[in-house]
């Protein structure tokens, strides 16, 4: 459980700048995220949270009043950021560890978003058919950051997109991924569950305002995954 004497707060500042009548806008959200360094893999915000969260705040037209599902929230920074611009989104951690479901629903607090009335936050365990997959209702877009984080789960995750893709069968997985081993590839398990996967560029990712997402990832290889039922 998160505690003022371990937690440490992290600020996030997404903006983008447009031209209306020739009028410079400059758009701006701030988004604070709880974190306990000391603590496990949930309560750290992995360098792959911040690219997923900026392809959401670029998109966000695409993500208002959509249905958004992240997995493996953790501190949940995509998936704060999709509801502070206006998506109905539904945030994930194993059901088997409840404190991190706590820090998910403490990063939820400290941005104002309370749960069950601007976000619901639920416990739900990758290749596993709980009622609470059943009770998720439909879906329009899942994230997940870092899910791929261990050859082992690889095909756990993907069971489960491959069950929300049959039952939603338009939405999209964007994932994004921090490069550990070459050696590791989902691309066996993306051919038996008869998915297709595109990858995106990130380069332009806050290009607009003069930021390098690069820098936000310092020298690590993050990539963001458009995952959906092959056609």
């Amino acid at each position: 459980m998160s505690n003022a004497q371990t937690e440490q707060l992290k600020k996030f500042v997404f903006s983008s700048k447009r031209t209306v009548h020739g009028e410079s806008l400059e758009e701006k959200l701030e988004i604070i995220i709880p974190e306990l360094l000391q603590a496990s893999y949930s309560f750290y915000t992995w360098p792959s949270a911040p690219v997923l969260a900026w392809f959401v705040w670029e998109n966000r037209q695409e993500f208002y009043g959509k249905k958004v599902l992240e997995l493996g929230s953790g501190t949940a920074l995509p998936g704060i950021v999709a509801a502070k611009c206006g998506a109905q989104v539904t945030l994930t951690e194993s059901s088997t560890l409840p404190k991190s479901l706590a820090h998910t629903k403490r990063s939820c607090q400290v941005n104002n978003l309370a749960v069950d009335k601007h976000v619901r936050v639920i416990g739900l365990s990758w290749g596993l058919f709980s009622n609470n997959l059943d009770s998720l209702g439909p879906v329009d877009y899942i994230l997940g950051s870092d899910c791929f984080f261990e050859p082992a789960t690889f095909e756990d995750i993907l069971v489960t997109i491959s069950y929300l893709l049959d039952t939603n069968p338009n939405a999209k997985f964007f994932c994004t991924y921090q490069e550990r081993s070459s050696d590791w590839s989902i691309e066996h398990p993306l051919l038996k569950w008869d998915l297709e996967c595109i990858v995106h560029n990130i380069n332009n990712l806050g290009s607009s305002v003069g930021l390098n997402i690069h820098d936000l990832i310092g020298g690590h290889s993050v990539h963001l995954l458009e995952i959906s039922r092959k056609s």
